[in-house]
Formats: structure tokens, C-alpha cells, sequence
């Protein structure tokens, strides 16, 4: 657990980590290769984005059509028993993308799908057709994950047949799950939803094939704060959600203005009546795929920032102070108590009776360095060092703004960002307080890639792919060099942990 014992992470999205056989962009198969570099740098934690699908013209992973299932583009097509057979017949598209500096979701998606749908018509010729041991699987896998399968597959089935439109926009029979219009749906498309529940079984059985071959190594997930309108629990559960609102901000010292990220708020009065049934239903998902998740936007799972979408004026939702901290803890009691590794993203304008909830709590929030300002040695036990996150600027990007008074405080008044400086702030971090140290992959190379520029729409988002295939890292002198330097800080700081032998 986060709070008990010294370790030491990186930090870095699936997408980011492509491997010579993967499809353009980082897949479930690929996460061993990146363990192995992770082993051979002693670090104990891989910490990814949501994993969430998307819609097809989407790609922030924060904004997620479904709250359950995993993006069809993450799964790694060469694992399949055909994948062989659709690397020839596809090779100059598969290369294509290959060898684009960055990831293009519209080619990745294309071909990912064309895959998938030939895989499951094989599937339904060879396997379910037959009754064979893999169809008992996927029955298997259908019972016992339809408390999410269900709706799931009726809504990505429904979305795909109206030309990926959103669901207010459906026939209100369909729009509004009038039991009549929906068995007459599924009927006709019991084929089509049968494809969407094969994908997710497919999807499944690699994750859990991933995690077995690199077990020792504790992969981290994240809890978005929300979905999506257009999203299948919404759908599916929309009296759990203000439709009329947005979630969003206040005005602060990072907007004049607020923010509005045009989610849906919860409705919170709703999800008191049905226990949190939704909220325990993601706890119960996440806890199927991860060791441990971040939970995002901690602040709004204490007080939400209400915009109403007619214009009046915004509102936290519940409005007092002893009610905000009586929805917090409820959440949190709830997530904390699937036994996962939970954090939780602090940071921003957070209320000094929020931090304090969550120390009596027991939960690590997060000690980014740029916005501290006591030296790392002094952060409590209770807490993740970071230098930065997926929606800053590297450390590279970062040193390049401090005065030459700020650059001081690291050791140094170097007016480039180099490896010695790189180095005096990495071990830095390692000598933390914090028991575990979990660090942006670009920031450990001293690379200035980054991943996200929060409140901007642009190719540059979510594209971020590493030089290397993941599967090549050994062979790359200057990984091998940071994977050394890693493990060394790891040993000299208490962060070492006997290694693990990981399969590729």
C-alpha cells in the first residue's frame, strides 16, 4: 500500500508505449516488454491513464463512453489466433502507422475494428458455432460480467447502428429504454451486440493475461471523475445524473473564469437513494483491473462545482461544509474499501477541510514538486512525490521558465536544462518523504514531450508515443543508462525491492 511502504513508479500512458508489434499504438501485450525495462530499474509501479473507451472522433481519455469497458484500440491484435493472418493482408496500412512520430486514432481505430469484426466472424464460424472450449469461455465471461456487459453492449450496439450518434438523439423509444423498443432492438441486433460483448472478451482475457506475466509489478489505473453525456451509464442510469448542468470550476488562481468540462454533475440526492450503486459498480471494475487508481478530481467527490446549462448561477452541490465532508468520506470510504492502492489527485484549489478528511482517512493525495513549496525530504509518508503530471509541462519545458533565484533551490543556477540537472532533481524526489515516488517517463530522461495541454483541442493531445518500441528498451544505450541510474536511487533511498522474474 501507497501508505506503507517506500516504493518507486513511473508514470506513463498506454498509448505512449509502442512496441515493434503492436498497431500504431501501445497495447495490452506491450505492458510485459515495459515491465521488464521497469524490473531492470527496480521500480514497483506502472502508473497509466484510464483505459476507458472513447468515441471514435475522441481522444482524451477523459471523456469516456463508457465508464466499464476497456477501448477496443488498446487491444493487441497479434495475440489473437488470426492476428498472423490480418498482419499480411494489412501490412502496408499496420506499417504505416508504424512509423507515424505520433498516434493517429482515426488509422489505429480503423484497422483495429476491421480486425476485430473479422476475428469475431471467425470466432462465430469456428467457436460458437461448434461449442468449443473458447465459446464456453465467452459465455463464461458474458454471466459474469453482465451487471455492466448488458446495458453496455445494448448502448454501443444501438450508437454504432445510428451512425455513432449520441444517444439523446435516438428514436425515444430507444432514446428513453422502453422495454418494447428495446426488445425489439435486440432482436434485430443480437449479432451486433454479441460483436461488442466478443471485443470486451477478447479486450479482457489479454488484460488479464498481461497482469499475470508481470505480477510483482502494481499497476495503477485512474478514476475519472466522470463520463461522458453520451456515454452508456448515463444512458442507462440517467436519474443518477443532472441533465441540465455541467460539471466544471470556480474561478481561481489558475481561471479567471472557471472552468466547464461539459459532464454531466451527479446527482447526488439519487445516489444517497440507491447507496451509490453507480459509484460501487466503477470501485468494483476498477478493482478487476488495476492493483490500485488515482482517483481524479478528488475535490468534486467532496463539494461539486454546478454549472447550470440555462445560463443561472453555478452552485456546490451539497452546499454546506458538514455535508460536503459527509459526501466525501461516504465516497471515499467506498473506494478505499475494495482493498485497492488508492490516491487520490488533490491538487488545485482544495479546501484545507478536504486535506484534512483525507489524512483522517488514512489516503495519499499527491506532492507535485513545481507546486510545493517545502523541500521533498519534508512531504509526509502519507503522500506521492511527482515533478509533474500528464497535464504539465516536462521538466525540461518547466526548468526553461524558473529565474535564475528559483533554479537555486535545486542545486544549481544552470541556465539549460541537462543531465546534471536532471539528475539533482530526480534524486531529489527519491529522497522524498513520500513512500512512493511516481515520475512522468519523460521527466526521468529529461525529455520535453508532453502529453496533454489542458483547455486546448489539438493533434499534439494524447499522441505522445516513446522514441523507442518498449520492446527495444535493452537494447537502447540511453534507457539502459536511466534504467541503472533508477535502480541505484532506488537502492540508496530505501525504495528497493527484491526483483521479480517478469515474463516478456
Amino acid at each position: 500500500m501507497i501508505g506503507r511502504s517506500r516504493r518507486a513508479g513511473i508514470s506513463v500512458p498506454l498509448f505512449s508505449l509502442r512496441s515493434t508489434r503492436s498497431w500504431g499504438i501501445g497495447e495490452i501485450g506491450d505492458v510485459p516488454s515495459m515491465a521488464a525495462w521497469l524490473r531492470a530499474a527496480n521500480q514497483s509501479a506502472l502508473q497509466i491513464l484510464p483505459l476507458n473507451e472513447l468515441a471514435p472522433s475522441e481522444t482524451s481519455p477523459y471523456s469516456a463512453l463508457s465508464a466499464m469497458a476497456i477501448d477496443p484500440q488498446f487491444v493487441s491484435v497479434w495475440m489473437l489466433a488470426d492476428g498472423a493472418m490480418f498482419e499480411r493482408e494489412w501490412a502496408e496500412e499496420i506499417e504505416h502507422v508504424r512509423r507515424a512520430p505520433k498516434i493517429d486514432y482515426r488509422l489505429v481505430r480503423d484497422l483495429k475494428r476491421r480486425a476485430l469484426r473479422a476475428s469475431f466472424d471467425r470466432f462465430l464460424e469456428r467457436d460458437w458455432r461448434f461449442d468449443t472450449p473458447d465459446a464456453a469461455d465467452f459465455r463464461a465471461y458474458n454471466a459474469e460480467e453482465s451487471w455492466w456487459l448488458d446495458e453496455y453492449s445494448d448502448y454501443r450496439a444501438l450508437r454504432a447502428d445510428y451512425g455513432e450518434r449520441a444517444w439523446p438523439e435516438w428514436p425515444a423509444g430507444l432514446r428513453d429504454r422502453e422495454p418494447p423498443a428495446m426488445s425489439l432492438a435486440r432482436e434485430r441486433l443480437a449479432t451486433e451486440m454479441l460483436f461488442y460483448r466478443y471485443v470486451q472478451w477478447v479486450a479482457s482475457r489479454q488484460w488479464e493475461a498481461t497482469r499475470r506475466a508481470v505480477e510483482g509489478l502494481d499497476i495503477l489505473g485512474d478514476f475519472p471523475f466522470m463520463v461522458t453525456l453520451d456515454s452508456a451509464d448515463v444512458w442507462s442510469r440517467r436519474s443518477d445524473f443532472l441533465l441540465d448542468a455541467s460539471v466544471g470550476t470556480p474561478p481561481d488562481a489558475f481561471s479567471e473564469t472557471g472552468q466547464e468540462w461539459g459532464l454531466p454533475p451527479y446527482n447526488w440526492d439519487q445516489a444517497r437513494q440507491n447507496d451509490f450503486a453507480w459509484l460501487r459498480m466503477r470501485a468494483r471494475r476498477q478493482v478487476e483491473l488495476y492493483d490500485g487508481f488515482r482517483v481524479d478530481h478528488l475535490v468534486g467527490f467532496y463539494r461539486t462545482y454546478v454549472r447550470p446549462l440555462d445560463g443561472s448561477e453555478p452552485y456546490f452541490m451539497p452546499a454546506d461544509e458538514p455535508s460536503q465532508i459527509e459526501l466525501g468520506e461516504t465516497v471515499m470510504r467506498i473506494l478505499v474499501g475494495t482493498g485497492a492502492d488508492v490516491s487520490v489527485e488533490d491538487l488545485g484549489t482544495v479546501p484545507e477541510f478536504v486535506r484534512q478528511s483525507i489524512a483522517r482517512l488514512g489516503v495519499p493525495g499527491y506532492k507535485v514538486l513545481r507546486w510545493e513549496t517545502e523541500e521533498p525530504a519534508l512531504y509526509p509518508p502519507l503522500s506521492v512525490a511527482m515533478t509533474g503530471t500528464h497535464d504539465t509541462d516536462p521538466l525540461a519545458a518547466w526548468w526553461e521558465t524558473l529565474t535564475a533565484e528559483e533554479r537555486v533551490r535545486f542545486g544549481g543556477d544552470s541556465v539549460a536544462f541537462d543531465a546534471e540537472v536532471r539528475d539533482r532533481i530526480i534524486a531529489m524526489m527519491y529522497n522524498a518523504g513520500s513512500n512512493l515516488v511516481l515520475l512522468p517517463i519523460q521527466d526521468v530522461f529529461g525529455w520535453p514531450d508532453r502529453v496533454n495541454l489542458p483547455a486546448t483541442i489539438g493533434d499534439a493531445n494524447w499522441t505522445y508515443a516513446l522514441p523507442w518500441p518498449c520492446d527495444t528498451l535493452a537494447a537502447q544505450p540511453e534507457a539502459a543508462d536511466c534504467a541503472d541510474r533508477l535502480a541505484r536511487w532506488s537502492y540508496q533511498t530505501g525504495r528497493w525491492h527484491p526483483p521479480l522474474e517478469l515474463e516478456d
